[in-house]
């Protein structure tokens, strides 16, 4: 049974047409976020795609380097989701911070994080058709940001089962930690590796809606505070994890150690079925 009565079909019905009205407007505000980005980094040329390029595979991607700090937030993070599973202290802030969103924001109700949980991302590929590449190509990319969300999802969707905590509107028990705030916050550090060295301002927006997707989960009554924060941890670790694993996945599978030993994928269509191949001379 749901907290409040503004969870009717009514409702849910016109907040739907409302969350749709949102995501022709983000992805407006994506494109020229995008645009904007692309022509501070070219301002006098105009950017042509490199079809060879984007589709290249080349014989290395670099590593990221392992710098202590930087993992420190994301596991201080994920200590407190775990703390609040058993220090009452850390659990009465969930508490605290649902009450005094009920008592200020009863009927708040928008589901616009949907969609900025996957807005780094996308910001991330709208800069690579634009012209402005990133660490990688367009395939260890995409293979990188498929590595992170395979362990950010499979971390969050073991850790709900096993923990089983009621969200705050009762409807289920799959609340820690928060699955949309961990693939927000590994999309933002997705796009923080790909160009944060271009301009600390790419890190920035990634990571401003990222918080703005887990914030917004405490204001639907989906999560309480403890669970974005675990989220968050899970999101940012997940991928430093595939930016540290992926090197090494990547050229076991696709090194080429000499002239007379290579390896190539290549797509397949065969009676109206697409695949891939995988070649490779020894």
């Amino acid at each position: 049974m749901f907290l409040h009565p503004h969870y009717q079909k009514g409702q849910e019905i016109k907040d739907r047409r409302t969350q749709f009205i949102h995501l022709k407007n983000i992805i407006a505000i994506l494109l020229c976020v995008s645009g904007f980005l692309a022509k501070a980094q070219n301002p006098d040329t105009t950017a042509k795609i490199d079809s060879a390029k984007i589709l290249a595979l080349p014989d290395t991607v670099r590593h990221l380097e392992s710098r202590f700090l930087s993992f420190i937030p994301p596991a201080v993070f994920i200590s407190y989701g775990i703390l609040s599973l058993e220090v009452k202290g850390i659990r009465q802030v969930d508490y605290n911070v649902y009450d005094d969103l009920i008592r200020k924001h009863p009927t708040f109700r928008n589901h616009i994080e949907n969609y900025f949980q996957y807005a780094p991302a996308m910001i991330v590929y709208g800069l690579n058709l634009a012209g402005i590449q990133g660490k990688n190509t367009f395939i260890d990319r995409s293979a990188l940001y498929l590595l992170s969300n395979v362990i950010a999802q499979g971390t969050t969707f073991a850790t709900k089962r096993v923990i089983s905590r009621e969200r705050p509107d009762r409807s289920d028990n799959y609340s820690f930690p928060s699955g949309h705030t961990a693939n927000a916050f590994a999309a933002a550090e997705f796009m923080a590796q790909e160009y944060a060295e271009k301009s600390p301002w790419f890190g920035v927006i990634g990571y401003s809606f990222a918080t703005a997707t887990a914030v917004l989960r405490v204001y639907n009554r989906d999560h309480w505070f403890s669970d974005i924060i675990t989220g968050a941890g899970v999101g940012i670790l997940s991928t430093k994890a595939a930016y540290l694993l992926y090197p090494l996945i990547r050229n076991t599978l696709f090194r080429v150690d000499n002239e007379t030993k290579s390896s190539i994928v290549i797509p397949t269509y065969q009676n109206g079925v697409t695949g891939f191949a995988f070649i490779k001379r020894f």
